[in-house]
C-alpha cells in the first residue's frame, strides 16, 4: 500500500526524478513529457541545418569576392553574417543531438536538403540581392517551423525564434546595402 503522507510522496517524487535522470541516454534523448513529433522535427532541423550551412558558405564566398564601391563595408557585413550562420549551424546540430538525432554535415547531402541555393555572383549588387532573397526564404521556413512546433517543444521553439531574429536582421542589412548600391 502506498502512503499519501506528504513526506512519503516527496520521497517517491524525488526517487522517480532521480531514476529518470539516470536513465540511459538512448532511452531518454529528449526531456520527459516531450510532446512533439520528434522524427518530423529532426527532419525539419536537418533541412534548416543544411540551409544555414549553404548560407554560411555563400556569405563567405561573397565576403572574399566583394569588390567595387561600398565593397569594404559590405564585405565586413557579409563576413559577420557568415560567422553568425556558423553559430546557427552549431546550435541546430546540438539541438538535433539533444533530440536523439544525428546532424548530417555530409557535403554530398547538404545541397539536396537546403531551402536556398549556393549562388556565385559577379557584382556586389547581385550578391546583396541573392542574399536578401535567400534570407526571406529562410525567414518563412523558420516562421513555419515555429508555428508547427507550437508549445510542444519550448526549447527548440526558443532556439528557432532567436535564429529567426538574427536572420531578419540579416535581411534588413541586405536591404540597406542593396539600396546603397547604384
Amino acid at each position: 500500500m502506498t502512503s499519501n503522507h506528504p513526506a512519503d510522496m516527496a520521497t517517491r517524487l524525488t526517487n522517480d526524478t532521480t531514476q529518470r535522470a539516470h536513465a540511459p541516454l538512448a532511452q531518454e534523448a529528449a526531456p520527459t513529457g516531450y510532446r512533439g513529433d520528434r522524427q518530423v522535427l529532426l527532419d525539419l532541423l536537418s533541412r534548416v541545418l543544411a540551409t544555414e550551412l549553404t548560407g554560411m558558405l555563400r556569405y563567405r564566398q561573397h565576403y572574399f569576392t566583394a569588390s567595387g564601391l561600398n565593397a569594404e563595408s559590405a564585405a565586413t557585413q557579409l563576413g559577420d553574417h557568415a560567422s553568425q550562420k556558423l553559430e546557427h549551424v552549431f546550435a541546430l546540430a546540438e539541438r538535433t543531438v539533444q533530440l536523439g538525432g544525428q546532424p548530417d554535415l555530409n557535403p554530398k547531402h547538404i545541397g539536396a536538403r537546403s531551402h536556398v541555393e549556393y549562388v556565385m555572383c559577379d557584382t556586389l549588387k547581385e550578391m546583396m540581392r541573392v542574399n536578401l532573397i535567400a534570407e526571406r526564404i529562410v525567414i518563412e521556413h523558420y516562421r513555419r517551423m515555429i508555428d508547427f512546433i507550437g508549445t510542444d517543444d519550448p526549447t527548440t521553439r526558443h532556439l528557432l525564434e532567436a535564429i529567426l531574429e538574427t536572420t531578419a536582421h540579416h535581411a534588413e542589412n541586405m536591404e540597406s546595402q542593396l539600396s546603397g548600391i547604384k
